[in-house]
């Protein structure tokens, strides 16, 4: 039972994370929707409302569908992930890399099954990045940290589990 809880007791910030993500995006529905621009460092980064139907980079416009399943299995594979990963201080940035990616998934999911379209509201204007939101800064961080963790810091035989249906009994 102590096993299971020293899986399932990290997940409890899924939930945390998400409701940040969604408190967010409410603000930035009652405070930007149909306000001009609002400069928070000027030139540099703004905060502009837009209701995106697509995915990153506006990709698969309109598919809500087919984003809502894509998206639910992405985080179904996930979650299976995360409980097959060895316990240990050493696979901590493993832990918190599929706790962004699982968090930043179900928070733009929410926004998606619920409205149809996903929130995004924050601009970098110097290099005209697309809008994101704090969900997306979740998978973001998330992603860059599981490739850096993968390609650096893990040796190959330590990421045996991610390849495999059970879980490796060997944990550090």
């Amino acid at each position: 039972m102590k096993h299971i809880w020293k899986k399932l007791l990290p997940l409890l910030t899924v939930p945390f994370l998400v409701l940040l993500d969604q408190l967010t995006k409410a603000a930035a529905g009652s405070r930007l929707k149909g306000q001009p621009d609002y400069p928070l460092l000027a030139d540099i980064l703004e905060f502009s409302y837009l209701e995106n139907t697509g995915a990153a980079f506006s990709s698969f416009l309109g598919k809500q569908g087919f984003l809502i399943t894509l998206t639910s299995l992405v985080m179904l594979f996930l979650l299976v992930k995360y409980v097959q990963i060895p316990e240990g201080k050493h696979y901590l940035p493993m832990h918190l890399s599929l706790l962004l990616i699982i968090s930043g998934g179900i928070g733009n999911l929410i926004d998606r099954v619920a409205n149809g379209y996903v929130i995004d509201f924050i601009y970098f204007v110097p290099i005209d990045f697309p809008k994101f939101n704090v969900a997306d800064c979740y998978v973001t961080v998330g992603m860059a940290l599981l490739c850096i963790v993968c390609f650096f810091y893990y040796k190959d035989d330590e990421l045996d589990f991610l390849f495999s249906i059970k879980p490796k009994s060997g944990n550090r």
